[in-house]
């Protein structure tokens, strides 16, 4: 079975200010394309089709372009909510829509119940597991404690007592949005640490012939059988570098894995600069980057006059500027931000603690710290989900 894994879509998101829709309109385009010229036989979509829990209409209008299309092409589709998916919202209608081909699941409940579908070797099995915020499917899954690995593997445990259950040589194929061990994040992500512990272990999904995976907006691929596509286009300066692709799987009679990667439509290229106004303007090696989205950071040691007005002039598409001066690390000018950058909120909070009194949280605190942090993330998703 030829298999295309996607993910992270995030309609309606736009690139710092600039209406990402079009862009997005293209690659609906040559996803339906790609399924026509290489004669797909099933697309999974694993998570955050949508940017929020309220999408605007437009990017409302263009997924429901896309599952027409889809469906007209008679390519069975199975889709997951992730987390910055309403769950309740995306799976509305989910009974009438797979009398099309369309499969939404959004339902922990429904993690152990695939869809089956059919080729010329048998059956393949098709679990979905949308995203799983702990505090809210413990319950559901009977755990003690609210964890990401914890929920996922008893989700898990149903997809294989399911597997176990069904007809031998059926294989099977495990979408799910999360963030993975070994996985490289980028800035674009929504945090999802619960207990300071986001990731988990990739043998969490052992026992299924493919994981489709997705959550992180970097193409990777952890083990020949666990792979991320990645999202489609770039949401963040940080994936400059990524390579924008999606995943096509053949799946053999014996369960055997082989991927190639198609790459997506690049909008337009970006480019990280640094260096002084003076020098980014004048520097000719930066010529290709002209016609780049541009995040430019100035190291001049005062601001320039007009920084924004000069370098639009050389680099018309510059959207992010920001300014860090050359200083020695013991600068007490240095800001901020910089000193605050790469810590977690926690991390931020426990230095505040270090701060006011000298000494850093005992265990107890901590413990405290942590609940405080997991509550407010629970919260933030409760609100998200009623809206």
């Amino acid at each position: 079975m030829r298999i295309l894994h996607t993910s992270d879509w995030h309609l309606g998101r736009s690139f710092h200010r600039v209406n990402m829709l079009g862009a997005q309109a293209g690659y609906i385009d040559h996803l339906v394309a790609t399924v026509r010229e290489h004669a797909v036989d099933a697309v999974v979509v694993a998570g955050d089709v949508y940017d929020r829990a309220v999408p605007p209409l437009a990017a409302v209008e263009l997924f429901d372009d896309a599952l027409h299309r889809l469906a007209g092409l008679g390519v069975p589709t199975v889709m997951i909510s992730g987390n910055h998916d309403s769950a309740r919202r995306l799976g509305v209608g989910a009974g009438l829509i797979d009398r099309a081909g369309i499969h939404l699941r959004t339902e922990p409940s429904a993690c152990g119940t695939p869809v089956v579908l059919s080729d010329a070797f048998g059956d393949v099995a098709f679990y979905g597991l949308p995203y799983l915020e702990p505090a809210l499917v413990k319950d559901e899954f009977a755990v003690d404690r609210a964890g990401h690995e914890t929920v996922l593997a008893a989700a898990m445990d149903r997809v294989r007592a399911d597997l176990a259950a069904r007809g031998p040589g059926t294989r099977s194929v495990v979408l799910a949005h999360a963030f993975v061990t070994g996985g490289e994040p980028s800035d674009s992500e929504r945090d999802i640490t619960v207990g300071g512990v986001a990731a988990v272990p990739a043998g969490v999904f052992d026992g299924v012939d493919y994981v489709a995976l997705g959550h992180l907006h970097g193409c990777q691929t952890l083990t020949d059988r666990v792979r991320y596509s990645g999202s489609p286009l770039a949401y963040s300066f940080s994936e400059a570098g990524h390579r924008k692709s999606m995943w096509l799987v053949d799946l053999a009679a014996d369960g055997a894995v082989t991927a190639e990667r198609l790459d997506c439509p690049v909008p337009r290229p970006l480019a990280r600069l640094r260096g002084t106004l003076d020098d980014l303007l004048a520097d000719p090696a930066l010529a290709p980057h002209e016609d780049a989205w541009v995040e430019a950071t100035l190291t001049d040691p005062v601001r320039p006059a007009d920084p924004m007005a000069r370098l639009t002039g050389r680099f018309p598409h510059t959207l992010s500027l920001v300014f860090a001066p050359d200083r020695a690390p013991d600068d007490p000018d240095v800001s901020y931000a910089r000193r605050l950058a790469g810590r977690t909120d926690r991390q931020i909070a426990e230095d505040f603690v270090v701060h006011v009194r000298g000494a850093g949280p005992d265990e107890r605190e901590l413990a405290v710290l942590g609940e405080a942090f997991d509550a407010v993330r629970a919260d933030g998703v409760v609100r998200e989900v009623a809206r």
